[in-house]
């Protein structure tokens, strides 16, 4: 049985909860928690709690900008401490402590459920040990699980904020043409299904369709034309440039 506490009570902290107490190997001894987690002065509790013998790491599921602070307190422990961000470095955790990482790469949102065994878990340790351990608590909840470095994992996140995070704002901006036009957005729907689907089998490089790629230069100014909002035109005019540049296309 691997034994864990987790430092934190966002929305990770919970998927990974939920996800270590529905299996047979993991056991969640301890939830701690602050009002603030980026404040010292306010980790009270979890200083009490962090003595806590049962655990075998404890696992900090906090914000970024937290991470350095909360892990602070665990200075003189000699249990693995690991935390779950994709774009902080390992070695911000205390120096002289069993430290390590174990990223689940997905995009996690309140109340809705994920099927954690689909998720890729990125672990990174300095010991081959500790490595060994965040290697079987990632496969008791995944499928896959890789051992990937800080300077990987880094990458890897700024590839997951471009496919994720900015093609999400995509999607808002569409909804609010749609919504602002009378046009119910549930049309679009299959289209953005498809787009994510075609990537299971053809490179992106391979998959691009649009204006842009063909050099359509009429409608580009047509709908440039029909976009009323300055900010995004502009994302219009840079991603269309991008996609030039891309495939060949005179500027």
């Amino acid at each position: 049985m691997i034994k864990v506490a987790i430092v934190g009570t966002g929305t990770v902290s919970k998927h990974l909860q939920q996800e270590f107490a529905a299996t047979q190997v993991v056991e969640v001894t301890a939830v701690l928690q602050s009002r603030d987690e980026t404040r010292s002065d306010s980790l009270k509790e979890l200083e009490a709690n962090k003595q806590d013998k049962r655990a075998d790491m404890y696992i900090i599921a906090v914000s970024d900008d937290a991470i350095a602070k909360v892990s602070e307190q665990f200075s003189n422990t000699e249990k693995l401490v690991v935390h779950t961000s994709g774009s902080v470095a390992m070695h911000v955790l205390p120096t002289g402590i069993r430290r390590g990482v174990f990223y689940p790469l997905q995009t996690f949102s309140k109340d809705r459920a994920v099927d954690f065994q689909a998720v890729p878990i990125c672990v990174e340790a300095e010991n081959k040990e500790d490595l060994v351990l965040l290697k079987r608590l990632g496969a008791a909840v995944s499928q896959t699980v890789y051992e990937i470095s800080s300077e990987q994992r880094k990458s890897l996140h700024l590839g997951a904020v471009f496919v994720n995070n900015f093609t999400n704002h995509m999607y808002q901006i569409g909804h609010g043409i749609c919504e602002q036009n009378d046009v119910p957005f549930d049309i679009l729907k299959p289209l953005i299904k498809e787009t994510s689907a075609k990537i299971d089998s053809l490179e992106p490089l391979k998959a691009q369709t649009g204006p842009a790629k063909r050099g359509d230069e009429k409608t580009i100014e047509n709908q440039l034309g029909q976009l009323t909002n300055v900010t995004h035109k502009e994302v219009y005019r840079i991603l269309t440039k991008s996609i030039k540049e891309t495939y060949g296309k005179e500027l």
